[in-house]
């Protein structure tokens, strides 16, 4: 979160960390106890990053095929430009393929192009946009050769 506020992105998930948020915070409980919830741990054990894996969100369109749904892509910002992110999203793509997937989604804010664009570059297509209360947001899908 501080990476966020340090840039100017506030827009995205505000300027408070979600554990001074009782709602937040209870939602990353849920996060942890749902069974979708995995973390990049780089040499040492320091956290690289974090994933959470489950259904869409429902401010997005249901899907129109099976999918699994990428809810939370994190990257510590200790981290960020070593490939954290595109290593999660490759055991994302793995889960959803074991599970007889046959796209991977997400949605992001798309507040800054950069954004929408770097899942892009790890094999998604825009397909759709959203605003939840201003909040503008893009939804990707990245097409999967089910198991």
């Amino acid at each position: 979160m501080a990476w966020l506020v340090a840039r100017g992105q506030t827009g995205q998930w505000g300027s408070e960390p979600f554990s001074a948020r009782p709602a937040q915070a209870e939602r990353t409980r849920d996060w942890a106890g749902a069974g979708g919830l995995w973390f990049a741990v780089a040499p040492g054990g320091a956290d690289a990053g974090a994933l959470v894996l489950g259904g869409a969100h429902d401010y997005v369109p249901p899907p129109e095929r099976p999918e699994l749904y990428v809810q939370v892509l994190l990257t510590a910002a200790a981290f960020r430009g070593r490939g954290v992110g595109a290593r999660l999203i490759d055991h994302a793509v793995a889960e959803a393929e074991a599970q007889g997937a046959e796209q991977l989604r997400v949605d992001c804010w798309a507040g800054v192009p950069e954004l929408p664009a770097a899942y892009e570059q790890l094999g998604f297509t825009r397909t759709g946009a959203f605003d939840v209360n201003g909040w503008p947001g893009a939804i990707l899908a990245r097409p999967l050769q089910p198991s």
